[in-house]
């Protein structure tokens, strides 16, 4: 696979991304680690410009953020303006911020999610959105996940697929993969595995997952960017994100 396309979620190391200068110290981290490219989420308090010239100093490209949901819904612009300020083209909204307890919830979310891509579409950045398990909830002949994308317009709501969350909530990764087809510029690879017989966030390669059918399936999906995260590490989130990443460049 090439390292080009894969990218480090920094929500994996927000312990130690409290302070600006941590920030600039993980980041070469990152960067010495080998990955070319990082999603912006779960940092301290920064000014983005500051934000922006750490990332360039580093020879990194910012391919994605996490923005706050409400900000995403109420007030659009000012994410919008975040991602212009470091030069990136795709957000993920990351979670609901309304409770989505129904069929009718969900469809609630679908509209203000439609009305903030059309802005974000706008501006030509792209809103995209990413999944956990809470969206697998069944109403009828369709889960959640099912009502948002068929509720939004492609052009204004594309997808975070998170592979992990997908297999939890009783997806199947490979096949959402597919039915996202053309709408999935993003994935967050996300292992899932057994140890001492609880299931476990670990490092790509590591669990159950069928990696090499999920990447294929996004790149015929029209994926650009592959991004590794995990919630929760077993050893040094760093050592890690080297694991995944060493894995995807010599196994896929």
């Amino acid at each position: 696979m090439k390292k080009n396309r894969i990218a480090a979620q920094l929500y994996t190391l927000r312990d130690f991304l409290k302070t600006p200068e941590e920030i600039a110290k993980s980041l070469r981290k990152v960067k010495k680690i080998g990955y070319d490219a990082v999603q912006i989420s779960g940092l301290g308090p920064i000014d983005t410009v500051e934000l922006k010239k750490i990332i360039d100093g580093e020879g990194l490209v910012c391919c994605a953020t996490h923005e706050s949901g409400k900000t995403i819904c109420e007030e659009p612009q000012k994410a919008i303006e975040t991602l212009g300020i470091l030069g990136c083209k795709y957000t993920a909204y990351p979670y609901p911020h309304l409770p989505v307890k129904t069929k009718e919830d969900f469809k609630q979310l679908a509209c203000l999610l439609n009305r903030a891509g059309k802005a974000f579409a706008a501006a030509g950045m792209v809103l995209t959105y990413h999944n956990h398990a809470i969206e697998f909830e069944r109403f009828g002949k369709k889960n959640g996940l099912e009502i948002i994308y068929g509720k939004t317009n492609p052009d204004y709501l594309q997808g975070e697929l998170d592979t992990y969350w997908v297999q939890y909530g009783g997806g199947d990764p490979v096949e959402w993969c597919k039915r996202l087809k053309n709408r999935l510029p993003l994935i967050h690879l996300k292992e899932m595995g057994i140890v001492e017989n609880q299931i476990n966030i670990l490092e790509v390669g590591s669990g159950n997952l069928n990696w090499k059918k999920i990447i294929k399936a996004a790149k015929k999906s029209g994926c650009e960017w592959f991004i590794v995260e995990q919630d929760t590490c077993r050893f040094d989130p760093f050592d890690s994100l080297k694991m995944s990443l060493d894995y995807l460049v010599a196994e896929i």
